[in-house]
């Protein structure tokens, strides 16, 4: 059954594939259901996978193979709390090294378009302390970075 709010990724046939990524990827990760075309449609044929109901570190998803009209872009990504350097860089090497790209600030896009912002929560609690001059500095070191570094985030957080 699809849940009453469910997030709709549009793809280009590829739907299926992201899912399971994300499904071997992400904790609390699944991939729920599989729905296929019932008739020939402006990008696709009769059979071909339509829909993939699908779970994200809880969040339901559905991904639709909507064809090639619209594309991903910034203004949506999935933001990933990590607890230690290890699980930041485990999640980041993921994306990026299943063709993905590397962007800045923790932000990075998986092969599909997507963004993730693979964000260590040591940095949310720097970036919002009420140290407001921990904070900055904080901030000041995290826009110079790709890939997060919880290490340079604790020392900027110390002065």
């Amino acid at each position: 059954m699809i849940p009453k709010n469910t997030i709709c990724l549009w793809y280009d046939g590829t739907a299926l594939e992201a899912a399971q990524f994300y499904a071997k990827t992400f904790p609390d990760s699944t991939v729920d259901a599989v729905h296929k075309a019932p008739s020939d449609y402006p990008s696709g044929m009769e059979g071909d996978v339509l829909t993939v109901q699908f779970t994200v570190m809880g969040i339901p998803c559905l991904g639709l193979n909507g064809g090639p009209a619209f594309r991903h872009n910034e203004s949506f990504s999935f933001q990933v709390a990590t607890d230690d350097q290890a699980e930041t860089d485990r999640l980041w090497n993921a994306i990026v090294s299943n063709g993905g790209q590397e962007s800045e600030c923790g932000w990075c896009k998986d092969k599909w378009g997507i963004s993730w912002q693979i964000t260590p929560r040591v940095l949310t609690d720097a970036y919002t302390s009420a140290d407001r001059a921990a904070a900055k500095r904080a901030f000041e070191a995290m826009m110079h970075m790709g890939k997060i570094d919880v290490a340079k985030i604790e020392a900027a957080v110390r002065g």
